[in-house]
């Protein structure tokens, strides 16, 4: 099993949860982040650590995500690997809760 970062992750992108994964299995792009499946070792400390809510266990994603599987796998193996924390973009706050954001992901 995995976990999985979501869509109130987009134009979020707070890191808190890079800092505590012991395999470093992140990967950023420009207004997302993504946990990769194979790396992943199911420890569940990135969960409680997204200020968003934003990652979930794969066998617990919210109905109508279940995209964000794929997606997580596809761009963990393009976007480049983050392994410390880096300050959330200046309008985070603005963008936390904001529904159905798949539309502004950045590849």
């Amino acid at each position: 099993m995995t976990f999985i970062v979501g869509d109130n992750c987009i134009k979020c992108k707070h890191t808190d949860c890079v800092e505590v994964c012991p395999v470093d299995c992140f990967y950023e792009g420009p207004n997302f982040l993504v946990i990769h499946p194979d790396e992943c070792i199911d420890c569940a400390l990135c969960e409680p650590e997204c200020p968003v809510g934003a990652i979930f266990a794969e066998d617990e994603i919210p109905e109508g995500q279940e995209v964000f599987l794929e997606i997580n796998a596809e761009l963990a193996d393009v976007w480049p690997n983050i392994t410390e924390m880096k300050d959330a973009p200046a309008d985070a706050a603005e963008w936390d809760g904001v529904e159905n954001k798949l539309q502004y992901l950045e590849r």
